[in-house]
């Protein structure tokens, strides 16, 4: 499995970096509250809320951490195409998914370290996290290849252009792909926790969305904004959160990657929902 997660995450973020242009970086600078408020909401506030949910709800140890392992990863490559579709902002879009890819390098470590310590002391069992194996695959899997992309794009835009028409169009089919291998390998272990599963990460993806949506109202900005924040708090990388649980140099468990594959498939349904219900909202 993880040998196939791999270069999608790879490939997902070499697109993001040649989404990246000037307007992108001068986005921080036009929108500072916007950016800063974006981050609260995918750095803070989802992980909080996933590690609250986890614990009131008594998860098994495995799905506590892959429901906050989940939560601690970056926006999802496809939020801008979603943002789009509820006319949302995508440069801003684009801008917090590279952002949060970069800050979350980082702070998954350590969110997850303090996770593991939590819930080895709860349950008695003993989980180990290779802190530093962890930050250099974030390096190799997510930071190379955004740069490689971004250097690509700096160095040939017509041809980064081009490729990214074409591997934007591979990307959704090969996360479902992947969501579709993942369910024939663990067929019965999500059959039989589903049920609890798809409701928590619903309410963490609704609750997530509700939160960031009040967030969003004090950058005093337009809807096109709040819509904005809104999809790229509840959109997530689930290829990342699956590629460090099922690597075998950090979690090496394909059930901890559960959550994310349930989270990847309830994401899009609720977004999907989302934009068609502000697309009939008069402006």
């Amino acid at each position: 499995m993880i040998w196939i997660v791999m270069p999608i995450l790879i490939v997902l973020m070499f697109l993001l970096g040649t989404d990246l242009n000037k307007e992108s970086f001068t986005n921080v600078a036009r929108n500072p509250q916007a950016v800063i408020v974006g981050m609260i909401g995918q750095i803070v506030l989802l992980p909080i809320i996933a590690f609250a949910l986890a614990y009131f709800l008594k998860l098994p140890a495995v799905y506590f951490m892959g429901l906050v392992l989940i939560a601690c990863c970056p926006g999802g490559s496809s939020s801008n195409v979603f943002s789009m579709l509820a006319k949302g902002d995508v440069a801003l879009s684009v801008t917090l998914t590279a952002i949060s890819s970069i800050i979350t390098m980082f702070t998954i470590p350590i969110i997850m370290e303090f996770v593991s310590g939590f819930v080895s002391e709860q349950s008695g069992i003993d989980i180990h996290l290779p802190f530093g194996r962890l930050i250099m695959q974030n390096i190799v899997l997510l930071f190379v290849p955004l740069l490689v992309g971004i250097l690509f794009r700096h160095l040939y835009p017509e041809a980064a252009n081009k490729t990214n028409r074409v591997l934007g169009k591979l990307a959704f089919p090969a996360l479902m792909t992947l969501a579709l291998i993942f369910f024939l390998q663990y067929t019965q272990e999500i059959k039989d926790n589903f049920a609890v599963l798809g409701v928590t990460v619903a309410i963490l993806i609704l609750s997530a969305m509700l939160c960031s949506s009040l967030l969003s109202r004090f950058t005093k900005s337009g809807k096109a904004v709040r819509r904005t924040i809104v999809i790229e708090v509840g959109m997530q990388n689930a290829a990342q959160a699956i590629a460090i649980a099922s690597s075998p140099f950090i979690f090496n468990s394909g059930e901890m990657a559960i959550p994310a594959i349930i989270y990847a498939l309830l994401m899009n349904v609720i977004l999907l929902i989302y934009v068609a219900v502000v697309k009939r909202m008069k402006e």
